[in-house]
């Protein structure tokens, strides 16, 4: 048998834009139509306008020339700009659509969570989709009946179970459609970004399960633009950029790539429309920065040495006490530190109207290696209202060194934890006092 779960083949998928019908024709639409199309022509003609659809049609390929294969027990992340063709590749695979070009073929039985509520039909209550979706899998009843408690159970609407979904909110409905997938073991599981609808905590308790998933020897694919998710469940990674593959391999290497690429989030992130820019009437983030110990910037820093972080941003109304923020995650999603402005000029102090630029240096020898994502928030400190929240919205790579001036020392292998202080060491030292020589004891036999 084939190790192979999912082989894409040249893939294209073109779209048709503008000429588009917004409904079926009737058969008087139809008589109707054939009798004035010769007086529409010839008053086109005399106005000198184009006849024929073809100048109204125009098409975009949203995928091209896309070939991969995915190996059984692969877990592999999807990456990409908004456009990049990552949904329509999840729905070619997932047999929504087809390609216009090439093929793809999936060895496994596949389960999909492309959207909220994928599959689900919203009049019928949450038992009873979740059978629904495990007959639509193939399932024996008997074996959604084995599995239904554990399915209930993770997805944490015991209440509503038999409620319609109709009646579920996005973020109840997302976690028993996940719920739903993961459980019924699909041998190949494809998730969109519909995770994000969840909240952090259902977030991560999903991305443990994936990983579970992938333990078993079942293939995952996975689409998100949490790249620090990515990194952490994900072996492998393919980015795509306007509908074709740009970087397929190691995970860490690949969102390296696409970080640096300036199409995903990098040491520098701006936002020159300010009508474009996150916050709200009161304030409004318009960069953050990451520079190097030469005030560069600098998505790669010296194990060594500090890293600056700044964040500038706009203040609009007056009398507010505002509180600049940075919160770091490792490539694993773990939450490193949250570092808060305590910038005496400014403690308890309203920020009036202007443009600030608040920073702040990590020392060197604290982060460990590898990538480290930072988020940048402001809230109002008086009633802690929160004006703008910008997770992982830069990143920086801290790039190890063999140099022995380092908290690594002399060691040469791999140091774990999210931290690597340089500490400071004190060795005291008592050598041994020789004891003084003895004379041989004498041995009394027994008579």
């Amino acid at each position: 048998m084939s190790d192979i779960a999912v082989q894409a083949n040249n893939i294209g998928k073109m779209y048709h834009i503008g000429n588009v019908i917004t409904k079926s024709a009737t058969l008087r639409d139809k008589i109707a139509d054939g009798f004035v199309a010769p007086f529409r022509r010839a008053h086109k003609l005399l106005k000198g306008e184009a006849t024929g659809a073809a100048e109204l049609d125009q098409t975009i390929w949203a995928l091209k020339d896309i070939s991969f294969d995915i190996k059984h027990g692969e877990i592999v992340g999807i990456i990409g700009v908004n456009g990049a063709g990552k949904s329509t590749l999840l729905k070619i695979l997932s047999r929504i659509t087809e390609p216009t070009e090439g093929f793809a073929e999936i060895r496994g039985r596949v389960s999909s969570l492309l959207e909220v509520g994928t599959g689900f039909h919203k009049e019928l209550t949450g038992r009873e989709n979740v059978y629904l979706n495990g007959a639509i899998l193939g399932m024996r009843k008997s074996e959604i009946d084995r599995k239904f408690d554990e399915i209930v159970a993770f997805s944490e609407v015991q209440k509503f179970i038999d409620t319609p979904i109709k009646h579920y909110s996005s973020g109840m409905t997302v976690r028993l459609a996940f719920a739903v997938a993961a459980h019924l073991e699909p041998e190949i599981l494809i998730i969109d970004e519909v995770l994000a609808v969840g909240d952090i905590r259902f977030q991560k308790k999903c991305i443990n399960k994936m990983q579970d998933v992938g333990k078993a020897g079942r293939t995952v694919i996975f689409v998100s633009h949490n790249m620090s998710a990515i990194t952490r469940l994900c072996e492998r990674a393919i980015l795509l950029d306007s509908g074709m593959i740009v970087d397929d391999g190691p995970a860490n290497n690949v969102v390296t790539h696409y970080l640096n690429s300036g199409e995903g989030t990098s040491a520098l992130r701006e936002w020159p429309d300010v009508n474009r820019a996150p916050g709200d009437h009161v304030t409004k983030l318009r960069s953050v920065r990451v520079r190097d110990i030469n005030n560069e910037i600098s998505d790669t820093i010296d194990i060594r040495h500090p890293v600056k972080m700044e964040m500038e941003y706009d203040v609009f109304e007056d009398g507010h006490i505002l509180l600049p923020h940075f919160r770091l995650h490792d490539h694993e999603g773990i939450q490193l530190f949250t570092a808060i402005d305590v910038d005496p000029k400014w403690r308890e102090r309203i920020r009036p109207p202007g443009r600030y630029v608040s920073s702040a240096w990590i020392p060197g020898n604290l982060l460990n290696d590898g990538l480290t994502f930072v988020g940048a928030a402001m809230l109002t400190l008086q009633t802690r209202t929160p004006h703008f929240v910008e997770p992982e919205v830069v990143a920086f790579h801290v790039a190890d060194t063999d140099d022995t001036n380092s908290a690594r020392g002399d060691w040469v292998g791999g140091m774990g934890g999210v931290m690597r202080p340089m500490l400071e060491w004190d060795t005291e030292y008592i050598p041994f006092v020789p004891e003084a020589a003895s004379s041989p004891t004498s041995v009394t036999r027994p008579a």
